[in-house]
């Protein structure tokens, strides 16, 4: 275990600058690494004071007024409607659900998902005709329907050479499912194959393909840890240089993990209470994702510390959308949950 990772050492006269020793490695450090510890437990305290139903749910003024994830990528309310509704509801063969969890992320939307449940019913690869779908999307864009997220860019385009952006996904889907890409995944052993099988297939680059592959591990097609390897996003780089000003992108995946392996003594020595989801610490795609929010935080609380995008408003502001359901997740992590909690 490490000790002492902070360190202020004097760098020329009248000038101090503070270092953190991280993956056996000294690195300076500036207010927003603190800030990203301090952002991470105040946002998981937040999400279970809502649990409970205890508001004001915060006294920090930015996280009162803009909106941020969650500490658990997990716990965000799209992550959770996919293992309740998409995951756990329905046949559980590896096709079904694989079509299922890509069909959904391919929108990442809960309005599209529920849109096409009211059109089709359950949502079978059995079942599934591109005509159908299509007419159905083409139908709601037409009504000014917003099919995608903005949570992420969805890519268009690819050998399909098709006109709209969902007909390439559709196209996509059924070439994955043609390939039989379910049941190659079952036969994995490593979340990194697992990626890099995603990652071939046109319109997924890197960043989706880790993202598609952490959903994909919520269910019982795979059973992989979250500890084995991390992809950083652009939000993340951004949060990474301002905590760490002298990084370099290479460096952004080996900190992501010292940072993440060393979390409990970080936060002991920033006097914080250890982070956890009943037991179960941060993982790399969690601490990844705070690097991304934390980088959203300092716009507002550390706006003279800039990444490298430069960018310096947040775009969406926090609104009050009722009580959080219980959360659900999945069976294989073997949480110790309060016995009122629904296991998925």
């Amino acid at each position: 275990m490490q000790t002492e990772l902070f360190k202020t050492l004097s760098v020329r006269e009248n000038e101090r600058a503070r270092y953190a020793l991280i993956g056996g490695k000294t690195s300076r450090i500036t207010v927003v690494f603190d800030a990203y510890w301090r952002f991470a437990a105040e946002r998981q305290a937040v999400y279970f004071r809502r649990l409970n139903g205890t508001f004001p749910a915060t006294a920090d003024p930015v996280l009162g007024r803009f909106k941020f994830t969650n500490a658990y990528r997990i716990l965000d309310r799209t992550t959770q409607y996919l293992v309740r509704n998409v995951i756990k509801e329905g046949e559980q063969s590896p096709p079904e659900l694989f079509f299922r969890i890509l069909l959904f992320k391919l929108f990442n939307k809960i309005e599209t998902w529920e849109f096409l449940v009211t059109h089709f019913g359950e949502l079978r690869f059995a079942d599934y005709n591109f005509e159908r779908y299509d007419r159905v999307l083409t139908a709601a864009l037409q009504d000014g329907r917003r099919v995608y997220s903005a949570a992420y860019i969805m890519p268009s385009g690819g050998p399909n050479g098709e006109s709209k952006k969902h007909r390439s996904h559709l196209k996509l889907l059924e070439k994955m499912m043609r390939d039989n890409v379910p049941q190659k995944l079952g036969d994995l052993t490593s979340m990194r194959d697992g990626f890099e099988l995603l990652r071939s297939y046109p319109m997924i680059g890197n960043f989706l393909a880790y993202q598609f592959i952490t959903d994909l591990n919520y269910s019982a097609l795979t059973n992989f840890s979250e500890m084995e390897f991390v992809v950083p996003g652009p939000g993340a780089l951004d949060g990474l240089k301002k905590c760490f000003p002298d990084m370099t992108p290479s460096e952004a995946a080996p900190l992501i993990r010292a940072v993440c392996e060393n979390q409990s003594e970080f936060q002991h020595q920033l006097g914080l209470h250890p982070i956890d989801l009943w037991g179960r610490p941060l993982q790399l795609i969690d601490c990844q994702n705070l690097f991304c929010e934390t980088d959203k935080y300092a716009r507002i609380a550390h706006p003279e510390i800039l990444g490298f995008s430069g960018r310096t408003r947040i775009k969406q502001t926090f609104r009050m959308t009722g009580p959080i359901s219980q959360p659900v997740f999945p069976e294989k992590w073997r949480l110790v949950q309060p016995p009122e909690l629904t296991r998925a």
